[in-house]
């Protein structure tokens, strides 16, 4: 508290390079961790005597030094630990920085990356991370920000920032776009937010039904739920496609309620929907907005736009499409683009008070531009590339998908194209017809391993089934390399078929081969270990080893083991 003196209190801290927080009039807020330095406190507490009388010159006895000595600093015995803590090796065992290099680089070594093989992983988009784009996030004017830093401190920021927001909007064809949600996921729930703000304002606060095919992403309907609207599916034809007759019967069934349709373009099955623009046309003609999940936008940048299409929302997944790096929790971004008839309702926040709309919905997010430390990699990478670069990047990934599916056609069933029997930037390879054989689609994807190569998302959006995406980041020769490993094991499947090999006890299903067990003394295995290991020439001379087995995934799902401390520790 400091007696209606706050903003005496704020100047002088600035003066001296520091940022306070105004709470009130008369509260300032002050946060301090492990790294303040005596400095900071004796500089922190001059700044008050400034406000307060005008000279900073503190009172003998008021500085870190003197306060520290005379303050007991002792924890309370009763919260002191009384047994060991960190005493597995690794918290013990590496003294030097060479050390630590080769137990990182260990580490490293078992982890099959985009720095060994592509990684196809369907609606994922797991494309290049540039080096160029990542090394400003390292940069302290752009990683030690704190996200309410005032704006006149971070004017620069503030310039990107809005140069993204113009970019992203002429790439969707849309009026303007928020940058507040931190993911996908919350991108979704605040375009639905907004819409239900649009109806309200429109005196139709009634309109609560979303219509969702159910091939959507499953964070599509938990979306809708959360922002408190009724779902209603729509069932999709043989095709993959949304099946047009069904969409329109459930439309007009719910016309007076509608609020909105949310759709994936292209489709989740990896095809272009020739019936898109018709499709958002009945949700319009029956007063409803449409929200379009930009997941799969890799395949539209520089082709076409959701707004083009005739969409009124739509995500865009900036650690996926536009090149921020993901997996493991995150971080990410998940902007929306706007019509124009729904900006007025993006979200503003506290500290960024005229970054949204004039009624706008609540904010979602704790900082005013989610995670705004990773924007510079989006940027960077949208800069770097311009209009011609992102266009292109879109046509190589639609072309490599294409590429890899035509290659493919013939070992496997491809399950979903489009009319002119093309698909999109992904694809589905069927496995089911392979079961009545005893060969699943998790075995194929085991087997990769052996190959040096990541699976591809398995069984989603249909069960028994892979889905490959191989992005514009690969190339023909990566392309080829995948090919050649899903044909080759089609032809260790056909062994199974013909009888040729053992239904239980085959290469398949006792992939992945560590190196443990290809050089072990005793081989009990039917067929060979140069057959288990290097199943392709290349193999021989660039080898990953899977450090691991097959496991029971179902029952390691179930049954949850701590991996640090060895066995022994859990015997009476």
């Amino acid at each position: 508290a400091v007696n209606g003196g706050s903003d005496a209190v704020v100047k002088a801290a600035l003066e001296r390079k520091m940022n306070l927080r105004k709470i009130d009039e008369n509260s300032v807020c002050v946060s301090m961790d492990e790294t303040t330095k005596p400095a900071d406190i004796n500089n922190l507490l001059s700044a008050f005597a400034m406000a307060k009388t005008g000279n900073d010159t503190l009172p003998t006895g008021v500085d870190a030094e003197s306060l520290s000595s005379s303050t007991d600093t002792t924890v309370s015995a009763k919260f002191a630990r009384s047994t060991e803590f960190m005493t597995h090796p690794v918290f013990n065992s590496h003294h030097s920085e060479t050390n630590m290099m080769r137990y990182l680089n260990k580490l490293s070594s078992k982890d099959l990356g985009l720095q060994t093989a592509m990684i196809p992983l369907g609606s994922c988009t797991m494309k290049l991370n540039a080096a160029s784009e990542m090394i400003p996030v390292s940069w302290p004017t752009v990683g030690k920000l704190h996200p309410f830093a005032p704006v006149e401190q971070v004017q620069g920021y503030m310039q990107m920032m809005q140069e993204m927001i113009d970019d992203l909007a002429d790439i969707t064809g849309f009026h303007t776009v928020s940058l507040q949600p931190n993911a996908g996921s919350q991108g979704e729930y605040l375009g639905l937010k907004v819409i239900a703000a649009y109806h309200k304002d429109n005196g139709e606060a009634h309109r609560n039904v979303c219509i969702i095919p159910v091939s959507a992403h499953g964070t599509n309907p938990a979306s809708a739920v959360m922002s408190g609207m009724r779902v209603v599916t729509v069932k999709c034809d043989d095709l993959g496609n949304v099946d047009f007759d069904d969409l329109t019967a459930k439309v007009e069934k719910h016309s007076d309620n509608l609020s909105a349709l949310m759709i994936t373009y292209p489709s989740t099955h990896g095809v272009f929907e020739s019936n898109v623009k018709e499709v958002c046309e009945l949700i319009h003609k029956h007063g409803g907005q449409v929200y379009m999940d930009g997941a799969n936008m890799n395949a539209q940048v520089g082709l076409c736009s959701p707004g083009g299409i005739g969409a009124d929302v739509c995500h865009l997944n900036l650690h996926k499409t536009f090149a921020i790096p993901h997996g493991g929790g995150g971080p990410g971004m998940g902007p929306i683009g706007v019509a124009k008839q729904l900006a007025p309702f993006l979200p503003n926040h506290i500290n960024a008070p005229n970054s949204g709309g004039d009624k706008p919905v609540r904010a979602i997010t704790a900082a005013p531009f989610s995670s705004g430390s990773i924007l510079p990699i989006s940027y960077m990478y949208i800069r770097m590339m311009g209009s011609d670069g992102l266009k292109l990047a879109s046509e190589v990934a639609i072309l490599n998908a294409n590429y890899m599916a035509e290659r493919l056609r013939g070992h496997f069933n491809i399950l979903y194209t489009g009319e002119s029997g093309f698909v999109a930037h992904e694809f589905i390879l069927d496995l089911r017809e392979f079961k009545k054989h005893g060969i699943t689609e998790e075995d194929v994807a085991k087997r990769l391993q052996d190959f040096n190569l990541h699976a591809p998302t398995m069984s989603w959006p249909v069960v028994g089934t892979l889905m490959v995406e191989p992005t514009e980041s690969e190339s023909m020769e990566e392309c080829d390399r995948l090919c050649d490993a899903l044909i080759k094991i089609r032809e260790e499947i056909q062994e199974i078929i013909d009888g040729k090999a053992d239904k239980d006890n085959n290469v398949l299903k006792h992939a992945p081969h560590t190196a443990d067990a290809c050089l072990a003394d005793d081989w009990d295995r039917p067929y060979s270990r140069e057959k288990a290991a290097y199943p392709l020439k290349y193999l021989v001379d660039n080898k990953f080893w899977p450090t691991v087995g097959r496991l029971d995934n179902v029952y390691g799902d179930r049954n949850p083991v701590c991996s640090c401390p060895p066995l022994e520790a859990y015997e009476d």
